[in-house]
């Protein structure tokens, strides 16, 4: 009976210290809210507050970070914790000055200006105490989360003020949480930076979440920290105006560290900063600075013993392309091997892989005929006739159009690389684009036509073997007047050479379909030049003077020297000295 009733007595006692410590924790929990509350009034009131403006303002914002810390607490079982019951308590103390500081200014009640001054300078200085000391019971470990912690994010359309709550909230977080903590937080904050503009505004204004994200760079033990704050550092990165202040908060050297030793993901989002932070040159000299142009060559090379991955590779190239611009970078960097390097990147299977490392050996090329040369040597030439082979499938057409401009800008320089060129049979692939490219890349091919025809005498002999004459000709008709004007240049330069201008005449319709850009509509309609040059190289032979003087539109010709063309009346005036001299040489047979 007794033991019966000691059970009984230890069930009471049980019962009755846990209604206790229930009602304990419970009123933990309610100072906690009625706090937190109060925190949130004050902070609507200071706006209402019109004098020591500047003053009000630093202790809104340390108020909201309180607010925020305070918010944190509650969702964790901080009640049982004498830690944070003392720093709830000398709080409380705290606002309810503050209150009475804010009663008194609205009113214009107080004593004296500078007596105010200095209570708010004493206040502001309370609630930075409150802050650390709240950081550090977070920092101890010592709360233990009990259910989701960070607030909702305002929707759209949401005044400033409240992104920048949500935002100030978040940062607390940052500060104050353990890294489970931290990481929720900055995957919102990534959220909110991705799906609208406007807080990425939100979050610069706000300095030190810029601070918070390059020290979480510097988290190597904490993955998913280091890369959502480079995912973040990523988006920011790519908005202009930006990318002084986080290149004058000193982000470079942590971004070159992410990429030496981070993990794939973050070693991308690094890659993709630095290519948006080059564009800006001045950036340049700070990147080399810290090793970042090495650690970009080796990415690119595959010297960290990994495959090579486009995601990381591709900003990776076009980094060390924004970089070449600088001389004393790019002479490093082709002392370093970056142009085999590059060489061997535009055999990627990926197209932004190829645009980069193709667009990059141009621009280290570009003005430096000793690069070129040793482009040439490397390969390069080869490599960009390869990338055009029109039996590949796996070149897009963007690729082959930035192949096309680079062979113009790297081969074009002297008659050696451009007979490398023909040896490599890349007159037959021109030829190809001109009857089966698409629009853009048929046109970029009769430019470069052009150019290379009045480049070299062997381009035009080759040019002509390949019938590149009558496809020219048809270009003639073509809708576009630029694309007419191209056509009409190309063959004039073609024809200067004798056996083109006889495989020309010996090709009726080429003879017809020139002559007939002379009709009157048509002269009329452009620049006829061109064509009247093509005209007097062909009546320096006897099949082509025969010609045109037996067609129909000569008439037209001499109508328009008759207008006073003077074009129209050199032709003339050599046809007919032409015949002069036929009808001479028949009397002395």
């Amino acid at each position: 009976m007794r033991a019966k009733m000691g059970e009984e007595e230890k069930q009471r006692a049980k019962e009755t210290e846990q209604s206790q410590n229930s009602s304990e924790s419970s009123s933990g929990e309610s100072s906690l809210r009625r706090i937190v509350e109060s925190i949130t009034s004050l902070i609507s009131l200071s706006y209402s507050i019109k004098i020591f403006s500047a003053k009000w303002q630093t202790i809104r914002t340390k108020l909201e970070d309180l607010n925020s810390g305070l918010v944190a607490v509650q969702n964790c079982e901080a009640s049982e914790n004498p830690a944070v019951s003392g720093i709830v308590s000398n709080t409380w103390k705290t606002v309810n000055e503050c209150h009475e500081l804010a009663r008194r200014c609205v009113d214009l009640s107080y004593s004296g200006k500078l007596l105010m001054q200095s209570d708010l300078d004493m206040l502001s200085a309370r609630l930075d105490l409150h802050a650390r000391n709240l950081s550090e019971v977070y920092n101890a470990g010592v709360l233990t989360r009990r259910f989701a912690i960070v607030v909702s994010r305002p929707g759209n359309g949401a005044c400033r003020d409240d992104m920048r709550f949500y935002v100030r909230d978040l940062m607390t977080r940052m500060k104050i949480g353990d890294a489970e903590m931290k990481r929720q937080a900055l995957l919102n904050l990534y959220e909110a930076v991705v799906e609208d503009d406007k807080y990425v505004k939100v979050v610069v204004e706000h300095g030190e979440i810029v601070h918070l994200l390059i020290r979480f760079l510097d988290f190597s033990h904490e993955v998913e920290i280091q890369e959502l704050s480079a995912k973040i550092v990523s988006v920011i990165s790519g908005f202009r105006s930006y990318k002084v202040v986080l290149v004058g908060a000193g982000i470079i050297a942590p971004l070159i560290r992410v990429l030496e030793s981070g993990r794939e993901v973050g070693k991308e989002e690094a890659a993709k900063s630095l290519q948006r932070l080059t564009e800006n040159s001045d950036n340049g000299w700070s990147i080399s600075a810290h090793g970042g142009v090495t650690a970009l060559l080796k990415l690119c090379s595959g010297g960290d013993g990994g495959e090579i991955r486009s995601e990381l590779v591709g900003p990776a190239c076009g980094a060390l392309k924004n970089l070449v611009g600088i001389e004393e970078i790019k002479r490093f960097m082709v002392e370093g091997g970056v142009i085999s390097t590059f060489i061997r990147l535009t055999r990627s299977k990926d197209e932004v892989l190829q645009i980069n490392s193709i667009e990059f050996l141009q621009n280290i090329a570009s003005g430096d005929d000793a690069i070129r040369i040793m482009v040439a040597k490397e390969g390069g030439i080869r490599a960009l006739v390869h990338v055009l082979e029109p039996r590949s499938v796996a070149c897009s057409c963007k690729v082959r159009e930035t192949a096309l401009r680079a062979i113009e800008n790297l081969c074009f320089w002297n008659a050696n690389s451009i007979s490398v060129l023909i040896k490599y049979g890349f007159v037959d692939q021109l030829m190809f684009f001109l009857r089966n490219g698409e629009v853009s890349i048929q046109e970029l091919a009769l430019k470069v036509a052009i150019r290379m025809c009045g480049k070299s005498e062997e381009a035009k002999k080759a040019m002509g073997d390949a019938n590149f004459m009558t496809e020219l000709v048809n270009f003639l008709d073509s809708k576009s007047f630029e694309v007419r004007e191209m056509a009409a240049e190309a063959l004039s330069n073609m024809v200067s050479v004798p056996k083109n201008r006889k495989r020309f005449v010996q090709d009726d319709r080429n003879m017809c379909l020139l002559l007939q850009r002379f009709n009157p509509e048509q002269v009329n309609s452009g620049n006829t030049k061109p064509l009247f040059s093509i005209l007097m190289s062909l009546t320096s032979c006897n099949g082509g003077r025969r010609k045109i003087a037996h067609s129909g539109y000569l008439k037209n010709i001499q109508k328009l020297a008759e207008n006073e063309v003077s074009d129209a009346k050199k032709l003339v005036k050599k046809l007919s000295t032409n015949r002069f001299r036929s009808m001479l040489s028949g009397i002395w047979r």
